[in-house]
Parts: C-alpha cells; sequence; structure tokens
C-alpha cells in the first residue's frame, strides 16, 4: 500500500511538473530551481574532489614516511648483525 502511495506522489509530481512547466512563469522557476541545484551539486563536487586530494596527500605523506621508517629499521638491522658478527669472530679468535 506505501508503494502504490510513492508511486501515485511520484507520477502526480511529473504531472505538476510538466503543467508547470507549459506556463512561462512556471517555466522560468524550474528554471531557476534547475539552476540552484546544478550549482548545489557543482559544489558538492568541488568540496568532494577537494577533500579526496587532501587524503591522497596524506596517504602518500604517510607512505613515505613508513618507507622511510622501514627502511631505517633494516639499516639499524644490518648494523646489529654486522656487529654481532664481529664480535662473534672476537670471541671465536
Amino acid at each position: 500500500m506505501k508503494l502504490l502511495w510513492f508511486l501515485l506522489g511520484i507520477a502526480a509530481g511529473f504531472v505538476l511538473a510538466h503543467l508547470v512547466n507549459k506556463d512561462p512563469r512556471g517555466h522560468e522557476i524550474l528554471a531557476e530551481v534547475d539552476a540552484r541545484i546544478t550549482e548545489f551539486t557543482d559544489r558538492i563536487g568541488d568540496a568532494y574532489r577537494e577533500q579526496e586530494a587532501r587524503f591522497a596527500d596524506i596517504v602518500d605523506d604517510v607512505r613515505d614516511a613508513a618507507a622511510e621508517a622501514a627502511g631505517t629499521a633494516a639499516a639499524a638491522a644490518s648494523d646489529a648483525l654486522d656487529s654481532a658478527q664481529t664480535a662473534a669472530r672476537k670471541l671465536a679468535d
């Protein structure tokens, strides 16, 4: 039953919009509403793309920091291994 009312509401909205669009004043009103909706969606799209760019920059910074930390850790581990091998050789001698 709710679906029927929903569909009837959509159909009535289309009929009403068609009738309003036939009148020159109604056509102007609908054109203004369409322009405002377009402006709103453009602003939302711009804001989304700006946030997406910010997040991409943050992700790139984190990726670079993680790669640097991994390189530093690998170098430290290599140095520790070299020190351990040198110490082991000295003990063996």
